[in-house]
C-alpha cells in the first residue's frame, strides 16, 4: 500500500500506519489467551497448563514488541508523515501498553494459587468480557482513522468519531464493573493475601481497557482539523 502525504505528493515505500494494524492483531491473540487462562485458573476444569498459556501470552507480547520497534525504526521523515510524529509514537506506546498490562495481569495470577470462590466466577468472566469488548472496538476505530487520514475509501468523519465514542462508553462500563468486583472481593471472607492478589489482577485488566481508551483519544487527535 502506498502512503499518501497531503500537499506533498510524495510516496513512501513503507506505510507506518499499516504497522499499527499488524501490532493490533497481536492484542486480539493475547486477549483470547488471557481469557482462556482466567477460565482455566478460576474453574479448575480441563484446560491447557496455566504455565503454557502464560508462556504463549509472553510470546505474543514479544512479537508485538518487535513489531513496535520495527515501526519506530522505519518512520519516514517528520515532514512526510500524515500525522504528527510525536502523536504517532505516543499511540504506539499506548497500544503496546495494552498487552503489557495483560501480561502483568497473568503474572499476578501466577504468583501463587488462589482459590477463587465460585460466587465470583461469573463476575470475573463478565468483567473479562467487558474488557475484551473495549479492545475489540479499538480495531474498527484504528481502521477508520487510517482510512480517513490517508484519504482512501469513503471519508466518514462522524462515523469515525462514533467509533471513539463507543470505546469511551464501553470503558465506563469496565470501570463500573471493576468497582463492583473490587467491592465484592473486599466484603468476602477470603484471606487478605488472596484479596490483594486478585485486586491487582482486576486493576491490570482495567488498565488494558484504559490504555485502549487512551488510544482512542489519540486517534481522535490524529483526525483533528
Amino acid at each position: 500500500m502506498t502512503f499518501r502525504v497531503p500537499f506533498f505528493g510524495i510516496l513512501a515505500e513503507r506505510n507506518p500506519m499499516d504497522g499499527l494494524i499488524e501490532h493490533y492483531s497481536q492484542i486480539g491473540k493475547g486477549m483470547d489467551l488471557i481469557r482462556e487462562s482466567l477460565e482455566c485458573y478460576i474453574t479448575g476444569g480441563t484446560c491447557r497448563e496455566f504455565d503454557q498459556l502464560q508462556k504463549e501470552v509472553n510470546d505474543v507480547e514479544d512479537r508485538a514488541d518487535k513489531i513496535k520497534r520495527n515501526i519506530r525504526n522505519h518512520l519516514p521523515r517528520g515532514l512526510f508523515m500524515a500525522v504528527d510524529k510525536t502523536l504517532f509514537l505516543n499511540y504506539t506506546r499506548s497500544q503496546d501498553n495494552i498487552l503489557d498490562s495483560g501480561q502483568d495481569a497473568l503474572n499476578w495470577l501466577a504468583m501463587r494459587r488462589v482459590a477463587v470462590p465460585e460466587e465470583f466466577h461469573k463476575q470475573f468472566i463478565d468483567y473479562m468480557d467487558s474488557v475484551g469488548k473495549t479492545l475489540h472496538l479499538l480495531g474498527p476505530a484504528l481502521d477508520a482513522t487510517i482510512d480517513l487520514v490517508q484519504g482512501g475509501g469513503k471519508l466518514d468523519r462522524e462515523g469515525t468519531k462514533d467509533t471513539y465514542r463507543a470505546i469511551r462508553h464501553n470503558h465506563k462500563d469496565v470501570f463500573r464493573n471493576k468497582q463492583m468486583i473490587i467491592s465484592a472481593i473486599y466484603n468476602s471472607d477470603m484471606d487478605f493475601k488472596d484479596i490483594y492478589q486478585l485486586l491487582h489482577f482486576v486493576e491490570c485488566l482495567n488498565d488494558m481497557s484504559h490504555n485502549a481508551e487512551n488510544c482512542a483519544d489519540m486517534l481522535r487527535a490524529m483526525i483533528a482539523r
